[in-house]
């Protein structure tokens, strides 16, 4: 397959120095903030305009759909534009995305149009993620992949915090909500000034044309899966494993009245805090994987997170149980997410990065997104500790399923990884 650079596993010489990894935190925020917005500001005032628990579940379920389908679209970003021109529009994109948001009433009457809104927000703020994720592939090396982690999970995640916890500020300071949706639109477009240290990737195209490439990229797609590596990493993200599908729900005005939780609650709660506290768990996470396989190291941080559920579902109703449990589920969540993308990281290889990584992440997503939904439908019907336990009974169901499987890919002759010296 023609590629348009040569690789090693210690360098990218052509492409020049890799920047310090602050580097990828600065640029995925955007990526993150918005979610952190739509799952946190956008999900809490829906119980309190009028809308069920399960209907505010569909703001987390809309912007997933995008997310676990954007593998699609994943192959335009590897061989169209280079990287950093698909970040410059994605940013700008999300940016008029969440201006949007904020534009439009929200109750039951402007639910489909607010619905939709998200999912093209949040399509169009996948390619942010890819653009960084293509760099990455080409630019950092093997034995870097544990840190890097953690530095880019911290952009996602802390950026997921800043989006929410400075969302809900917003909202209550300012006198029309689409001066938030103004001033989260100025802070994503700053966030391509990083983009002046980043080493210019150039697309993946081959002899033959786009037609060619794409069918290069997803020839590539099938020789993952027939390694050792990519094949587990498929399973494990298409588990309900780590998601911490949980926080959409716990977000919610009705839900986090159950522990006495206010509003100002749950902006430091589920923004600011559990944004600091994501990035702690997000270099917990790298430095876990820079010594144990990624795959194991996100199993066992499933499991934890299944402990952590338990654990708030049979605890007291009370704001300290509110605040602590959603700050060690946070945590947990840091370091899943970190796990994942060192997972995936060294899994793909080089080549291709926005599409070999998203493929990863739409696997990882569509478990979010439904039990996401899944969790919503219980607690609005049934109980929240019913919700916390199911996510927990089913986070250990998918550990139980990996370990029964993972001796027989492990036992199998696949090669380990993809030779693609």
């Amino acid at each position: 397959m023609p590629t348009p650079h040569a690789e090693s596993d210690t360098a990218a010489p052509l492409l020049g120095r890799v920047p310090h990894p602050v580097v990828w935190t600065l640029l995925y925020l955007p990526f993150g903030a918005l979610t952190g917005f739509v799952t946190v500001p956008m999900t809490f005032v829906a119980t309190q305009s009028g809308l069920s628990i399960t209907e505010g579940s569909l703001f987390n379920g809309a912007q997933l759909v995008s997310q676990w389908l954007k593998w699609t679209w994943a192959p335009a970003v590897d061989i169209t534009l280079s990287p950093r021109k698909w970040y410059v529009f994605g940013t700008t994109a999300s940016a008029l995305g969440v201006v949007a948001m904020t534009a439009i009433p929200m109750g039951p009457s402007t639910l489909p149009l607010l619905l939709g809104v998200v999912v093209v927000a949040s399509l169009l703020n996948s390619i942010v993620g890819m653009s960084i994720e293509s760099i990455l592939a080409a630019t950092v090396p093997k034995a870097e992949h544990g840190k890097t982690s953690a530095w880019f999970q911290s952009g996602n995640l802390g950026g997921a915090g800043l989006g929410g916890g400075l969302g809900m500020t917003l909202f209550g300071v300012l006198p029309e909500r689409w001066m938030t949706g103004a001033v989260m639109g100025a802070l994503f477009m700053s966030c391509c000034a990083a983009l002046l240290v980043v080493p210019d990737v150039p697309a993946h195209r081959g002899a033959g044309g786009v037609t060619r490439a794409v069918a290069n990229v997803f020839a590539d797609i099938a020789r993952l899966a027939r390694t050792k590596g990519g094949l587990l990493a498929g399973i494990i993200c298409f588990l309900p494993l780590g998601t911490g599908a949980a926080q959409g729900t716990l977000t919610q005005a009705a839900v986090a009245a159950q522990w006495g939780a206010t509003e100002l609650q749950v902006a430091w709660v589920q923004g600011y805090t559990a944004g600091a506290v994501t990035v702690v768990g997000c270099f917990a996470g790298g430095w876990l994987c820079d010594r144990i396989r990624p795959r194991n190291a996100y199993a066992l941080i499933g499991l934890s997170l299944a402990a952590i559920a338990t654990a708030m579902a049979l605890g007291p109703r009370t704001i300290e149980a509110y605040v602590v449990g959603n700050l060690v589920y946070a945590f947990g969540v840091g370091l899943a997410y970190s796990a994942f993308t060192a997972l995936v990281l060294s899994a793909i290889g080089k080549k291709a990065g926005a599409t070999r990584y998203t493929i990863y992440a739409s696997l990882s997503n569509f478990p979010i997104w439904w039990l996401g939904l899944v969790l919503a439908r219980v607690a609005d019907k049934g109980s929240t500790a019913a919700m916390l336990l199911t996510e927990a009974a089913l986070g250990v169901a998918a550990v139980v399923l990996f370990l029964v499987v993972s001796p027989v890919v492990l036992g199998s002759a696949l090669p380990e990884e993809l030779d693609e010296s």
